[in-house]
Formats: structure tokens, C-alpha cells, sequence
């Protein structure tokens, strides 16, 4: 099957994963798809750069989420997409990270396909991978991980979620979207068994100006990112891998300020 990156197919829609944020983590081949929109259906926190990519004339259509909701409900995302394919137009449906990492790329895929119109999905640098790179930290480690998991801190609400067995000695667990919820999540992983003394990392803004990599431990995790007022967008990494990486030590930080004080 040809790829339906053919510029003499018409009517069709490609998602594509923007990746992080910087724009030079965009892969070769979503540079070349970008080029041929017509239409660029973007999620916020694009960078300005990337959308630059389309053409001049394509029409650039935002459907940013702030705090779980989207300018427009997924429906009605799904239903402008398709609108514009079957005008012939080419709609590049442009995602941060992957659309597939909780990007909600399947439905929109699903959506497409039920219509009868042609989709492709090109992958993305994945906030994760692009976050944990900068920081430099490995989410998995001949000595000290063997697998990683992946789970979003606020989908569906957090007290539906199993997350049995994911985090502990051994493993690491990479939570989207948890920030608001941090103290909840650090509750629930240490109410599951997770030691108190796990060490865990907030990436905030990652591969964007403005990036921050800090780390602690999980029964500080709530008040970490209270201190150090962080904001979305940022990921939190549990496990033992992060004491390898850059981020910087609060507690130690938060402890000697304490020390100073009682002094």
C-alpha cells in the first residue's frame, strides 16, 4: 500500500505526534507531512515553529485543552475532522508528544475509519522519552529497572485506577497528567506499598524554555510540588533511576533551609 503521504491522494487525514515541545525533536517524516496540509488541527503547546512548517495558505484550527477540557468535546473534534477530509482537503491532526501515548489518537483513528476515509498515524517523541532524555534520566536501568509503565494521574479519575504492583523496587512508573493530584497519588502508590523513601521526579515543561527536573521522595511528593509551585505541562517519575539522574535534589535543599532556620 502506497504511503498516503502521496501528494496526488486527496481526502485524507494524518496524525501526527509534534513530540514534547522543542521542534527539533519532530520526526523527519511529520516535517514532510506538515508540508502538505491544507488544514492543521493542533493541540495547545505546539510551538509556534512547527505549525510554521504547514504552508502559508493551510488553515490552522486550535483545539487546546486547559485543566481536562477541550475547547471542543472529542465528538465534536472527531466530526470537524472529518468534515474537512471529505472536502478533499489533506488534515494533518497535529498531537503533542505521540498520538498514541494518551493522546487520544486511537478514538480519533476509530472516528476516521468508521466514516471510510483513509488515516495514517506518523509516532512522536513521547513527553516521557523527550522529558526523561533531558533530564537525564533512564527509565530503565540494567541495575536498576527492568520495566517501566506508563499511567495518566487524572483518566477517568484516580481512584478507578489499579496500579497494583506497578511501582517499587526494580520499576518505574511515569504518570501524565498528575500534578494537580500529586499528594493523592503519592498517598495511593505508598498505600499500595511503596516505600515512603522512593525517589521521584517532577519534569516540568520538558525540552520547552523555561524546563525544570527536580526531584524527591514520595511521602514529600505533595509537598515538593506545593514549594516549588510547579505547573503543567510536567510528568512525574517514580523509581530508583532517577537518583542517576539531573534532577535537582529539593529535600536536601528544603532540609538544610530547615536547619538553617532552627538554628
Amino acid at each position: 500500500m502506497a504511503s498516503l503521504l502521496d501528494p496526488t491522494a486527496r481526502g485524507r487525514v494524518i496524525l501526527v505526534g509534534a513530540g514534547p515541545g522543542d521542534p527539533g525533536l519532530l520526526t523527519v517524516r511529520a516535517v514532510e507531512a506538515l508540508k502538505t496540509a491544507d488544514v492543521v488541527v493542533h493541540d495547545g503547546l505546539i510551538d509556534p515553529r512547527v505549525l510554521d512548517i504547514a504552508p502559508p495558505g493551510a488553515q490552522r484550527i486550535s483545539v487546546a485543552k486547559q485543566r481536562a477540557r477541550h475547547t471542543l468535546p472529542q465528538e465534536a473534534i472527531n466530526a470537524l475532522i472529518i468534515a474537512h477530509v471529505k472536502t478533499g482537503a489533506i488534515v494533518i491532526r497535529l498531537k503533542g508528544g505521540d498520538p498514541f501515548v494518551f493522546g487520544r489518537g486511537g478514538e480519533e483513528v476509530e472516528a476516521v475509519r468508521a466514516a471510510g476515509l483513509p488515516v495514517e498515524v506518523i509516532p512522536g517523541v513521547s513527553a516521557a522519552l523527550g522529558c526523561a532524555a533531558e533530564a537525564m534520566l533512564p527509565l530503565t536501568h540494567r541495575d536498576h529497572s527492568s520495566a517501566v509503565s506508563f499511567v495518566a494521574g487524572q483518566c477517568k479519575g484516580l481512584s478507578e485506577q489499579n496500579w497494583a504492583g506497578l511501582a517499587g523496587q526494580g520499576r518505574t512508573l511515569v504518570i501524565y497528567m498528575g500534578i494537580a493530584s500529586a499528594t493523592d497519588i503519592a498517598d495511593k502508590l505508598m498505600t499500595d506499598g511503596v516505600a515512603p523513601d522512593m525517589p521521584v521526579a517532577v519534569l516540568e515543561r520538558g525540552t520547552l524554555e523555561g524546563s525544570r527536573a527536580i526531584r524527591t521522595l514520595l511521602a514529600d511528593l505533595g509537598a515538593m510540588v506545593t514549594r516549588e509551585a510547579v505547573k503543567s505541562p510536567a510528568i512525574i517519575v517514580v523509581g530508583e533511576v532517577v537518583e542517576l539522574s539531573d534532577a535537582q535534589d529539593k529535600l536536601a535543599r528544603w532540609a538544610r533551609v530547615a536547619e538553617d532556620a532552627a538554628a
